[in-house]
């Protein structure tokens, strides 16, 4: 009897348990009206990711904001130069510094409400908050542009170095910035970028100088902008390329040992403060303080004694 009630359960719990694997995991009904193309959902009803939400938010905020032509012109250059280069890049900016010079006072006061401080001191800090989060997405677009253009410069030789291999080999100028732009993507992926921008510009038809003169300015970096002057002075003239290229590549190798003897020379002056802050105040403690410390228990009483 006992075993014929553990059986029963047994299987009431193995057929429950079916049922509900077949109902939450198995879903035979939504197969089928997947296979039959019945019940599927729309690309229009995909539920938006949140970023995408809030990127849409300060996209329609930043397109009520007023924009001096002036300034559009020059944050669109920023912007393209700290790697943002979608078309609503510029509006998405423009809504953040909105936002965030309305959010932060708010933040702001809130914070200080309670504070035991002078008005005019809260009205500063509310002002300042509001300067901070008006102006506060430019300084963070300036700091990836100079940061981008660091990294640029720092590939820079890689990829000359790379440039010069491949023309030798027989490549020509297409085909060597093209395999440059697939071999360094994942090295150095910003240049890889620039240079990737550079072919999809000659394969849509422009002429080889204007690309590469857009490429010099989209990144902003001085060396780059040398290596373009190279690059159509020797296609103007007709002179090898290959031969230029080796030229520079030495040119910017000596460049970058004088840069690198010039931080090293460099190197003892800025450690005067460090050490003259840090370290000495350390090393007086730990050699004077034990004979001070003598003085204050030996010498003094046996003085007043005295």
């Amino acid at each position: 009897m006992a075993f014929l009630l553990s059986f029963l359960i047994f299987l009431a719990v193995a057929i429950g348990v079916s049922m509900l694997g077949l109902k939450v995991w198995v879903r035979p009904k939504e197969a089928i009206e997947r296979v039959a193309g019945a019940g599927v959902v729309s690309g229009d009803e995909t539920p938006a990711h949140p970023s995408l939400a809030l990127r849409e938010v300060m996209e329609k905020l930043g397109k009520s904001v007023p924009q001096s032509p002036k300034d559009v012109t020059i944050m669109q250059r920023r912007l393209i130069r700290a790697g943002y280069r979608e078309q609503s890049a510029l509006t998405v900016l423009y809504g953040a510094k909105a936002a965030l010079a309305v959010i932060m006072p708010v933040v702001m006061a809130l914070f200080i409400l309670g504070a035991d401080t002078d008005p005019g001191n809260k009205f500063m800090a509310v002002a300042a908050a509001a300067g901070l989060g008006f102006f506060g997405p430019n300084e963070y677009v300036n700091l990836r542009a100079r940061k981008r253009q660091k990294l640029i410069k720092r590939a820079l030789p890689n990829a000359l170095d790379l440039m010069v291999v491949c023309v030798e080999s027989g490549l020509g100028l297409d085909q060597a910035i093209l395999q440059v732009a697939k071999e360094l993507e994942h090295a150095h992926p910003e240049i890889s970028e620039e240079y990737a921008l550079v072919n999809l510009e000659l394969k849509a038809g422009k002429r080889r100088a204007e690309a590469l003169r857009n490429m010099a300015e989209r990144a902003g970096v001085d060396d780059l902008k040398k290596l373009v002057a190279v690059l159509i002075q020797a296609d103007r003239f007709g002179t090898g390329v290959a031969q230029s290229l080796r030229a520079h590549a030495d040119y910017m190798r000596v460049q970058a040992r004088q840069t690198a003897e010039e931080k090293a020379a460099k190197l003892g002056v800025k450690l005067v403060f460090p050490i003259f802050f840090c370290i000495l105040p350390s090393l007086f403690i730990v050699t004077v303080g034990p004979v001070v410390m003598k003085i204050i228990r030996e010498l003094i009483p046996m003085m007043n004694s005295i």
